[in-house]
């Protein structure tokens, strides 16, 4: 498919989905938000891709959040359709099966902030910065999705006052995993996807799926989802497999 609002590339085992709006600040406008659930439903169900990357072109912003003069233009009803819609697009990237991981580019604001919180891993460079503004519009999001990374009362202040929160703070409260200059940042990502992408991805998607399942169980609850799953879908192979490599650089000795 011939996208409009997006670039989509294939890196070996690792996509990279760039929101192309850059003259807009790669705002989140429904058509937009609908090619990237497009791309990344395909690359869900393609073998091949083992993890996803999300940025923004130019060199100012991941995303300013919403697309409000196309918000503005709509009528009451098409509003609440196209709400449900992004809903629906929105917990599609929460639980995605495959790692997601943002590069952040620039400014994360908004609308953008949720996308960023509802990733997996972000790397930031010196341009990232964060804002989740929705209680400054009389909207609410994020309220999900903020509090695993940064805990309650981190959440708190950034939901209740909209501030903005500049890299280093960022890293130093979890919103970002690490940063790095911004000419080396989708260097650095596709390296993180091909780090990922070297281990068994059954293992990894199992993986990331007991973390999410596992949020609000309690320890015993956590160590009986772990256990009830290499019984049953996470099942593992003989150690002769699974470290074949192992075996084969170090023999056993008699």
């Amino acid at each position: 498919m011939a996208y409009e609002f997006i670039i989509a590339e294939r890196l070996d085992a690792v996509a990279l989905i760039t929101l192309n709006r850059p003259e807009k600040l790669n705002a989140l406008s429904f058509p937009l938000m609908t090619e990237v659930d497009h791309a990344l439903t395909e690359y869900e169900a393609d073998e091949a891709i083992k993890a996803v990357i999300l940025t923004g072109a130019g060199d100012r912003a991941f995303s300013a959040g919403a697309d409000i003069h196309e918000m503005a233009g709509l009528s009451s009803e098409e509003l609440a359709k196209r709400s449900d819609t992004r809903g629906k697009i929105s917990w599609h990237i929460a639980s995605y099966a495959k790692p997601l991981i943002g590069a952040i580019n620039g400014l994360a604001y908004g609308g953008a902030a949720l996308l960023s919180s509802s990733l997996d891993i972000r790397i930031g460079c010196e341009k990232s910065q964060f804002r989740f503004l929705a209680a400054s519009y009389g909207r609410v999001n994020s309220t999900w999705s903020l509090p695993a990374l940064v805990g309650m009362p981190k959440a708190k202040e950034l939901l209740f006052t909209g501030r903005a929160v500049g890299v280093e703070e960022a890293a130093r409260i979890g919103l970002l995993n690490q940063v790095v200059p911004s000419a080396k940042l989708i260097e650095s990502a596709v390296e993180m996807g091909q780090m990922i992408a070297k281990n068994d991805a059954r293992m990894v998607q199992g993986i990331k799926r007991l973390l999410h399942e596992g949020m609000g169980l309690d320890w015993q609850g956590r160590y009986d989802l772990e256990d009830e799953a290499r019984a049953t879908y996470l099942s593992a192979g003989h150690p002769r497999d699974g470290f074949k490599d192992f075996l084969a650089r170090k023999p056993a000795r008699a």
